[in-house]
């Protein structure tokens, strides 16, 4: 019975320094956006959620001044795309992060552990992909402790280290609340209407999105489900080596990035 006690009053204790640690952090949803970048000039999201960014040690795009840029891919669900994209990136030697959901990894682990064979990074997306802004500290860290630990039952692969947040909707709150489990929020730079299955306007309409906006340090922002993606993947890569650019990987970015920071010092 003491015991029982005892485990109570820890949990409480743990509860309320949780609640503590994190009372300085604002928990205003916000919703990612930016505006887009053109001729090849970086996207920007603002003076503001710079600074968020940079003080919570969360990305979006890489140095603006070399022709590096970042292909990852948002996995909710399988929708018979995911190894056409496979097969480009393996024939185009292009490192890709893959962020993936608890139904992604249930439903398609053949592909998972694919993407970990091939060499590619698996991200994290949550497992029931929630607004994090609405639960609390705990349930966030166990969405990502499920995925990480389903990744891991099928890959071998024991950490996680990049997070993208569900739906794009964060707040302070949830990045320090992430950084604290060791996760790096990891936004985009360069999107468009791509989710929509019941909406798909052809290779073309993919290709033009990604060769407009396209600018030095960009992180794109794919979604697999998209057939219109995975049509027009090969030419866009293709056309953009011809281009100049470079296809790196996350951990290329922050590699640079670590560097960048001890050099000013």
């Amino acid at each position: 019975m003491k015991v029982m006690k005892h485990l109570v009053i820890l949990s409480v204790i743990f509860v309320f320094f949780s609640s503590t640690v994190y009372a300085d952090y604002a928990n205003s949803p916000l919703h990612w956006g930016f505006k887009k970048g053109s001729n090849e000039q970086p996207a920007d999201a603002g003076k503001s959620l710079d600074d968020m960014l940079n003080r919570l040690g969360a990305y979006y795009k890489g140095n603006p001044s070399k022709k590096d840029i970042y292909l990852t891919f948002d996995n909710g669900y399988e929708n018979g795309y995911t190894s056409k994209i496979l097969d480009v990136l393996k024939k185009e030697k292009v490192p890709a992060a893959f962020f993936i959901t608890g139904h992604y990894l249930k439903s398609a682990p053949d592909l998972v552990k694919r993407m970990a064979a091939e060499g590619h990074i698996i991200g994290n997306h949550s497992w029931h992909h929630p607004d994090m802004t609405k639960i609390s500290n705990e349930r966030i860290a166990e969405e990502l402790e499920m995925v990480r630990e389903g990744t891991e039952k099928l890959t071998g692969i024991k950490n996680m280290v990049y997070l993208r947040p569900p739906r794009g909707i964060f707040s302070e709150r949830t990045i320090e609340v992430a950084k604290q489990a060791g996760y790096i929020h990891v936004f985009w730079s360069l999107a468009y209407r791509d989710w929509d299955v019941d909406r798909q306007k052809g290779w073309q309409y993919a290709y033009d999105n990604i060769m407009k906006q396209i600018h030095p340090g960009a992180i794109l922002l794919i979604h697999s489900i998209s057939k219109d993606n995975a049509d027009a993947l090969e030419k866009a890569i293709q056309d953009l080596k011809k281009r100049g650019y470079t296809f790196k990987s996350l951990d290329d970015l922050m590699m640079s990035e670590t560097f960048e920071d001890r050099m000013l010092y």
